[in-house]
């Protein structure tokens, strides 16, 4: 096959957007972000010189699992069982994306399958996709879902939201596609008369976070699901997944789609990533569901088969009409998941949620015994944030004691508590921080 001479394609890649050099494609770039003249790299390394380099970079950084970690705000310190990270070594498993000869991959579709079962088990609602790039880009896309479904504008954001998640539906709402409408929560939850006042017949959804980026529970979810379907719209719920073997699922509340980040089932903290995000809706709306679908039938000898379905989406048939360009999904990751969730099981789930629950009521009394004041006095899963004059300080202090503190806040310190804390790490962690306060 004769293949052009890449200097060709270029010029006429060039003519047909009517420039004349690559300077001109890349002008929306500033200059100082452009590399000047040639690369200024430095000698070549033995492979030994080198090893030794990288390590002693690496040496600088200090992973969350050597030391107690208090850090939360959406990726959390969970312990992972030994046999999730030893089966993800598999070699047929390394991949993150679904396969495109389907059928002759009837063991990873099973898998996906069976993690589309247990995500919709968990949020109770009807399908589940199979999974998205991470918990953000997933509220993204069902904000988008929610607009293109209700041919509404209007998206009512709960000032309680995760910054990260407000950020990426912002960046997918450019271009006008819709109006974002941020609903105020001066206690720590939504009120439901505030999500009253902002609501009308172009309200297309209402998101709501469960528990909230706060570690608050929106205890009223069910009413502010009532107000949001009178209006017309949908609720949206952003749910952390082991909370979920506490909390009574979304679904049965009244939510229209669940999303949310699924890092603390099986995946380590890895420094920001790979994650995954999962979502789920109700049967009504699985063919306005981005990404791709498992599904289970019968072969022509009547034997169980997965195949993949629902496949006239964005990137085939349907792609002028299209609402997303969302395609993929983070399969060995959401393999993770469906790995320790089977590991676990649903009672295990539920004894790590009512453990990090108890945790996080032991350590609110050990810190208000010190004299510290919740930054919100609400229900809380196993994160809240504690008042504190110089959030930074204190975590400086908790770093020279060797602990990796809170998330900081203006005036405050969002504190999160896994299972893997102990009660001695947690009278350590108040010590230090009393100390900082007396």
């Amino acid at each position: 096959m004769y293949v052009p001479n890449p200097p060709r394609v270029q010029q006429q890649m060039l003519a047909e957007l009517g420039l004349s050099s690559l300077d001109e494609l890349f002008a929306d770039i500033p200059e100082q972000l452009k590399i000047q003249g040639e690369l200024q790299l430095e000698e070549r390394r033995d492979p030994l010189q080198l090893q030794r380099e990288l390590a002693a970079l690496a040496d600088k950084n200090t992973p969350a699992g050597t030391r107690p970690c208090f850090l939360g705000a959406g990726a959390y310190d969970h312990y992972i069982p030994p046999l999730v990270e030893q089966l993800l070594l598999r070699s047929e498993f390394f991949t993150a994306y679904t396969p495109y000869q389907a059928e002759l991959s009837q063991g990873i579709l099973q898998a996906i399958f069976e993690y589309q079962t247990m995500v919709c088990q968990l949020t109770g609602l009807d399908v589940a996709n199979a999974s998205l790039y991470d918990g953000a880009s997933a509220l993204a896309e069902a904000v988008s879902l929610a607009v293109d479904i209700t041919r509404r504008r209007k998206v009512l954001l709960a000032g309680t939201l995760h910054p990260a998640c407000r950020q990426v539906v912002e960046t997918y709402a450019a271009g006008d596609r819709y109006q974002l409408v941020d609903v105020p929560a001066p206690a720590g939850v939504l009120d439901v008369s505030d999500v009253e006042s902002l609501l009308d017949k172009d309200t297309a959804c209402l998101v709501v976070q469960y528990p909230n980026f706060f570690g608050c529970v929106e205890t009223a979810l069910a009413d502010l699901a009532g107000a949001v379907h009178g209006a017309g719209g949908l609720l949206i719920v952003v749910a952390n997944p082991v909370a979920l073997g506490l909390l009574k699922p979304p679904g049965q509340l009244g939510a229209d789609v669940v999303v949310g980040e699924g890092q603390p089932l099986g995946a380590p903290l890895s420094f920001g990533g790979p994650y995954l995000g999962f979502m789920a809706v109700r049967q009504e709306f699985v063919r306005r569901i981005p990404g791709r679908l498992s599904g289970q039938t019968v072969d022509r000898e009547g034997r169980r088969a997965f195949v993949l379905t629902l496949q006239a989406r964005e990137q085939h048939i349907r792609r002028a009409r299209a609402s997303s360009n969302i395609c993929s999904n983070q399969a060995l990751c959401a393999l993770a998941a469906t790995m320790y969730l089977a590991a676990v099981g649903p009672r295990g789930l539920h004894s790590i949620a009512q453990r990090c629950h108890r945790l996080a009521l032991y350590a609110r009394q050990r810190l208000e015994e010190k004299g510290f004041q919740l930054l919100y006095n609400q229900p809380f899963f196993h994160e809240f944030a504690i008042k504190i004059a110089d959030p930074a300080a204190a975590n400086r202090h908790l770093f020279q004691q060797g602990m990796i503190g809170g998330y900081e806040l203006p005036g405050a310190l969002l504190l999160a508590f896994t299972e893997k804390r102990t009660r001695a790490e947690i009278d350590r962690l108040v010590d230090v921080l009393g100390g900082d306060k007396a």
